[in-house]
């Protein structure tokens, strides 16, 4: 869905794409540099559709900082289009993803979010109207986009190497509404176009049928990104058509299930957040969590035994969701 008007074809050829990781194609699975910058990023399709000459700004891990640092310097009179996705990385995307994705009683999902709010209400939105001023004054004369984020859940984690529980996932949700939000306030406000990819992303979170959204995936970067369907859906929203028509004829690389992890590299995952050192042993019993039962469950993830590694997964994952059945409304487990 587009807000404001949007005219048919840009001006001239120069196309800078500014942003974070999601406007690199990270979650593509074709990074080129340090900062990503896939073809299959959005910008690349959006490029390759309109005939336009990309200035590949966008970089892996940016914030608002960066873009004012290091991107936006790339602008000029003659740029004619500048896409624009930022503020994931100001609030705390990875960490807080990252938080969230550990057993209910490791986590403290609910200070992670809380953490990403602050900065959200009292901190991004004045680096967001620098950012758009530096925008504005770079290319004045320039078709400016500037793009939401999807909802990356559906309330089903489908993944045995990660914990989100059904209010993590609701809240995360509602977290990406409240960034959403502001993006687009300050968006229109500038003047400038906002794109919401929420719409066209519905139905494609992790974990449905058609992800368009990578879950869990090694390499770990690959995790909680659009995948190549998604920077598809991503490029249609932003200039409705370009993605469906770049990527005609061309491979859109193995599906997300394709990539999904083993049984072992899931066990090494859980393996590593250290389930059974004394500190976490305790944190377990406090959450009503067996020790013994725990220690013996992370003990047969190390099992040669495929099966006994998949049952191990599950009663893990089985104990995370008693939690989230048993816990009262306002505890440590809603944020």
């Amino acid at each position: 869905m587009l807000t404001g008007t949007v005219p048919a074809q840009a001006d001239d050829t120069t196309y800078v794409a500014l942003g974070d990781s999601f406007s690199a194609g990270t979650g593509t699975r074709a990074s080129t540099d340090a900062c990503y910058r896939s073809p299959y990023g959005y910008p690349v399709l959006i490029a390759q559709s309109q005939g336009l000459a990309l200035d590949y700004q966008a970089c892996s891990g940016a914030t608002t900082a960066d873009v004012l640092a290091e991107q936006v310097s790339a602008l000029g009179p003659e740029t004619s289009l500048v896409t624009l996705t930022i503020g994931g990385n100001d609030v705390g995307f990875a960490a807080v993803i990252t938080e969230c994705a550990l057993p209910g009683w490791l986590s403290d999902c609910e200070g992670a979010i809380a953490d990403g709010r602050e900065v959200l209400v009292h901190e991004l939105p004045g680096r967001y109207d620098a950012v758009l001023a530096a925008i504005g004054a770079g290319a004045p004369d320039a078709d400016v986009r500037v793009g939401g984020y999807p909802l990356l859940f559906n309330g089903d984690d489908c993944d045995w190497a990660t914990f989100f529980s059904a209010s993590e996932m609701a809240e995360l949700n509602a977290a990406t509404d409240e960034l959403d939000a502001l993006v687009e306030q300050k968006t229109t406000a500038a003047g400038h176009t906002y794109v919401d990819p929420r719409g066209a992303f519905a139905g494609h979170a992790v974990c449905d049928d058609a992800e368009w959204v990578n879950g869990l995936s090694w390499p770990v970067v690959e995790s909680y990104h659009p995948n190549r369907a998604g920077n598809i859906g991503y490029a249609d929203a932003f200039w409705p058509g370009s993605g469906t028509a770049a990527a005609t004829g061309v491979p859109s690389g193995p599906s997300t299930q394709g990539f999904q992890s083993s049984v072992d590299q899931e066990a090494r995952a859980v393996l590593a957040m250290d389930l059974t050192s004394p500190a976490n042993l305790r944190a377990a019993a406090a959450a009503g969590i067996p020790p013994g039962r725990l220690t013996a469950l992370v003990a047969q993830l190390r099992s040669q035994d495929p099966d006994v590694v998949t049952e191990a997964l599950k009663d893990l994952a089985a104990l995370d969701a008693g939690l989230e059945r048993h816990a009262p409304r306002g505890d440590a487990y809603l944020w």
